[in-house]
C-alpha cells in the first residue's frame, strides 16, 4: 500500500485545511493510521492517530484543534485543521503507525507542505 498526503498549501493563521491521505490499496484491515508532521529543523513527530474502530488520539499540541478520521469504503484518511497556528507549519505525512515508538508499517510519501503565514 503506497499513502499519498494531499491538500496543503499556503495557509492564514486561524485558517481550517482538510488535509487527505489516499491509499493505493485497502485501508480496512489497518488497525491503526496516523498523521505525522515534520517542521524545518526538527524531527518527525506523530500528531494524531485513530484506530480501526474510529478511536482517536492527538499529540497535546493539536488537541482540540485537529480532527482524524478515516473512511474505509474509499481507502481515505483525513485530517481536519482547524486554528492553524505559525507553529503548525510543517510537511505533513500520513503512515500505519506500529506497537513500537518510531516505527511504521509503509514507506514515506512526499507528504504535503502546509504553511501558515499571513
Amino acid at each position: 500500500v503506497q499513502l499519498q498526503a494531499s491538500g496543503g498549501g499556503l495557509v492564514q493563521p486561524g485558517g481550517s485545511p482538510r488535509l487527505s491521505c489516499a491509499a493505493s490499496g485497502s485501508i480496512s484491515r489497518i488497525d491503526d493510521l496516523g498523521w505525522y508532521r515534520q517542521a524545518p529543523g526538527k524531527q518527525r513527530e506523530l500528531v494524531a492517530s485513530i484506530a480501526k474502530g474510529g478511536s482517536a488520539k492527538y499529540a497535546d499540541s493539536v488537541e482540540g484543534r485537529f480532527t482524524i478520521s478515516r473512511d474505509n469504503a474509499e481507502n481515505t484518511v483525513y485530517l481536519q485543521m482547524n486554528s492553524l497556528k505559525p507553529e503548525d507549519t510543517a510537511v505533513y505525512y500520513c503512515n500505519a503507525p506500529l506497537p513500537y515508538p518510531g516505527f511504521v508499517l509503509y514507506s514515506w510519501g512526499q507528504g504535503t507542505l502546509v504553511t501558515v503565514s499571513s
